[in-house]
């Protein structure tokens, strides 16, 4: 397994001035990972949401990133690849662009954006997204493969104007064919599309090892039964990436406290962009949210009952809720990842930078990691 850290740059109480301290601090965090030992960071994409994710323009923080680190890999977890997010051919020159000054250490992963609220932001139409990050992820592909480009596919057509020369896209990437790619999966229909695709998963990780076990199945049965035909690049990346909420620190009850606030703060604000509810508490730290939590499960099982919110929608929303996660010491991370591990992740992707958990939290968590944790999975090294 490898082990990488997610940052979204998530703030609570949201000003310019803890803004501005956020994404240095996020960029503190990523320098950190790389001297402690991980393997990886990703950063995602995420438009207007002042009560959620401030990552708004990855490809600078990653930049940032690159330019004070030698050794860890540079991830988009992932680019938001509706057209108006991001058009393809805009998104292989940046990326390719990052590999360059990076070395070859670049990964792009694709997703659909969040929430109606970000597609109303950037004119981007929810009918369309699903066929449009597929022909995204397509193009991309094709841009890197070839010297020269031309696109006529189900949704552009992109060639160069009568009489001139074949189009070309400067620069290329150093990683050949092209930097691995991969799919953003929140449910098992986007799990079994990134199998068919070729391309590594991202699981959301937030139900559980179990559930994650299941979207690993999911994934090799769509695997081992894909024809190629739906195969987005002449090379396959069968990698599969689950999240990891954690908190480590000395004290068991403290982590469990402060990863229960934290992932309070995650899961108001999902439920405040993709279904209305009000924006995530500013409560005091010290309001007991593990049974907020328990609470607000609770409450979402007596809507499907009621018939006021789907079961599939619960699954989702609820996951969030779920705080059974690498919360507490070194030990229970590492109980938490062998249950991952035993799943079949091939990745093990941190999440410790949640709204209200403080900066030195972050810190003290990726250090606990990389001096007890990766060690533990990696004796030899």
């Amino acid at each position: 397994m490898i082990f990488s850290i997610l940052f979204e740059a998530q703030l609570a109480k949201p000003t310019r001035e803890r803004e501005r301290q956020l994404l240095h601090d996020c960029v503190e965090q990523a320098v950190f990972a790389e001297e402690i030992g991980f393997d990886r960071i990703w950063a995602v994409e995420h438009h207007g949401l002042k009560w959620y994710a401030h990552m708004s323009a990855p490809e600078i923080f990653l930049a940032t990133v690159a330019a004070r680190t030698s050794r860890i890999r540079i991830g988009h977890g992932v680019v938001c690849m509706p057209f108006n997010y991001n058009f393809p051919v805009r998104v292989a020159e940046r990326a390719a662009m990052l590999d360059i000054l990076s070395n070859g250490r670049v990964d792009l992963g694709a997703g659909r954006g969040g929430t109606i609220q970000e597609m109303s932001l950037c004119n981007v139409e929810m009918d369309r997204t699903e066929a449009e990050v597929e022909e995204a992820l397509r193009i991309i592909a094709s841009v890197w493969r070839n010297e020269t480009f031309e696109w006529r596919g189900k949704l552009l057509t992109i060639t160069a104007p009568e009489d001139n020369p074949p189009l070309n896209v400067v620069p290329r990437p150093v990683q050949e064919p092209h930097p691995p790619l991969y799919l953003a999966c929140t449910r098992p229909t986007t799990v079994a599309l990134a199998a068919e695709y070729g391309v590594g998963a991202l699981a959301f990780g937030f139900a559980g090892p179990e559930n994650i076990r299941t979207q690993r199945r999911i994934y090799d049965e769509a695997r081992s039964s894909r024809t190629g035909d739906r195969l987005v690049s002449t090379v396959a990346n069968d990698h599969f990436s689950a999240l990891c909420p954690t908190i480590v620190l000395d004290d068991f009850d403290e982590a469990v406290a402060i990863g229960a606030r934290g992932q309070r703060f995650f899961g108001e604000a999902i439920n405040h962009w993709a279904r209305g509810a009000a924006p995530p508490s500013e409560d005091e730290e010290s309001t007991d949210s593990v049974a907020v939590m328990a609470d607000a499960m609770e409450r979402m099982r007596g809507q499907v009952e009621r018939g006021e919110l789907a079961e599939d929608q619960f699954s989702l929303a609820a996951a969030a809720f779920n705080i059974d996660h690498a919360y507490g010491t070194y030990e229970t991370a590492i109980t938490y990842v062998e249950e991952l591990r035993d799943a079949g992740v091939d990745e093990v992707m941190c999440i410790m930078q949640m709204g209200t958990v403080p900066h030195e939290v972050c810190l003290e968590t990726i250090r606990q990691w990389g001096e007890k944790v990766i060690p533990y999975f990696r004796p030899n090294q």
